[in-house]
């Protein structure tokens, strides 16, 4: 066995024994790890961001590779704009911490969901059944270059009573060390293992192959965040079961009965409020009766907030600034300010294209027309569907989750964002007073 394996042997093993002290620990004390761990985040946001700016120097050095360059068609100076796009995701500024301090705290103020019956009902042989939630057990989560996902992974499996051994990407490595010491502090000071949570402290990527394995049946769960690459692999390669998201492949569409007021500011924010959460809309599809209308303003917009636009033929009449679409920009996940624009028949032809094209993530329809918004979310089999409202809200804390760990596009055990109490399972409490089957 190897030094590398010995070592990641040894993380599951304290994460099992960690994961059967939390779940059997008091609420009040989970709930104090989190309020110390809040108060640690901005007491500690100078040694925070000292270790982001190592992190993000390093990522600019080593530039952006050619394969998605290449992938995504760029030119080397849109390249760059693209590189920047990708080290924001990555940068940790004063606000950024203060975002993730609150929201550990907005977590530790979440109603704890252990032990919490669901359900309860006495069939005919008088038996009493309950459904109650309990922990997952170890999580192993694996993610890439966003240095707050430490902190909201950590919380998360904290509240749900659930230990993780957690896998960042080396280029947030230094960020996310920073961050871990201070988990591992507050779980101490709470009167809870510091082992509860860990963080794979190397960026040898055979750790994540390692992982995969379960880890001698360590880890119950792999929670992979990222790109296509990572999540293909992780599905892949697993032992253990996966909850996961491919891509944000997110679409608008403006029916012929929307606002243009609204269309306007929706879209824009859609698109260009942050274009590297996977909850940016990637594909405008705009109906043809409300075309002309439409879309000369709000693309004059997009436009003007520094957005390229790639579309069919039929945009490209209205609007002469779009640079023609190839089949490829209805099926990639820019996370750039970039946008596919698609003419569509009618509504139909719009959930035709989203069913083709999507990533099952998050979809948003602009209308006036109750009935038309009824049934685009009936038609529409996406994780989430907003009505005449931006596609950003595709985030665990703006559905009051106090934070998440994914978007799961899965359609089983959990579907959305990825809260504590989707972190975990339940278990049956059966209570008799000596009853035998027949």
């Amino acid at each position: 066995m190897t030094d590398l394996e010995t070592r990641m042997m040894d993380l599951g093993r304290r994460a099992r024994a960690a994961a059967v002290a939390l779940r059997d620990a008091p609420a009040g004390a989970r709930t104090r790890a989190l309020e110390v761990l809040a108060q640690k985040l901005t007491a500690a946001e100078a040694q925070i961001l000292a270790a982001n700016a190592r992190d993000v120097d390093a990522a600019r050095a080593n530039g952006m590779t050619e394969a998605l360059i290449d992938r995504l068609a760029l030119t080397p100076a849109r390249a760059n704009g693209m590189t920047e796009a990708l080290i924001d995701r990555l940068a940790l500024t004063p606000a950024r911490v203060a975002g993730m301090a609150q929201a550990v705290a907005t977590i530790a103020a979440v109603p704890d969901p252990l032990g919490v019956e669901t359900e309860r009902w006495t069939p005919a042989n008088g038996l009493d059944i309950a459904r109650v939630r309990t922990p997952i057990g170890v999580l192993g989560v694996i993610y890439e270059s966003r240095p707050n996902v430490t902190a909201d992974a950590a919380a998360l499996c904290i509240r749900s009573g659930n230990a993780a051994i957690l896998r960042c990407g080396s280029d947030c490595l230094q960020s996310s060390l920073a961050i871990a010491g201070l988990i591992a502090q507050a779980l101490d000071e709470a009167g809870l293992p510091a082992d509860a949570v860990q963080l794979v402290d190397t960026p040898d990527r055979a750790a994540v192959g390692l992982m995969l394995t379960g880890l001698d049946g360590a880890i119950d769960v792999i929670i992979p965040r990222g790109g296509k690459s990572l999540v293909a692999r992780v599905q892949a390669e697993a032992r253990v079961a996966v909850l996961s998201h491919l891509e944000g492949l997110n679409h608008t569409y403006l029916h012929e009965a929307a606002d243009l007021a609204v269309a306007r500011a929706v879209v824009v924010n859609a698109k260009m409020r942050r274009v590297s959460v996977c909850g940016a809309t990637e594909t405008l599809l705009v109906d043809r009766a409300g075309a002309e209308r439409l879309l000369p303003p709000v693309a004059a917009d997009l436009i003007a907030a520094g957005c390229e636009l790639r579309g069919d033929a039929e945009a490209l009449a209205l609007v002469p600034a779009v640079i023609p679409a190839t089949e490829a920009d209805w099926t990639t996940e820019y996370l750039a300010p970039i946008l596919a624009v698609r003419i569509v028949d009618d509504l139909d032809g719009a959930a035709d294209h989203i069913a083709r094209y999507g990533s099952g993530h998050t979809e948003a329809i602009i209308t006036t027309d109750s009935d038309a918004a009824e049934r685009f979310a009936a038609r529409v089999d996406s994780a989430i569907v907003l009505i005449n409202a931006s596609t950003q809200f595709a985030d665990g804390g703006e559905f009051g989750f106090g934070g998440e760990i994914g978007i799961s596009t899965a359609r089983l055990h959990a579907r959305g964002p990825v809260g504590a109490e989707q972190l975990t399972t339940y278990k049956y409490v059966v209570r008799g007073q000596g009853q035998i089957r027949p």
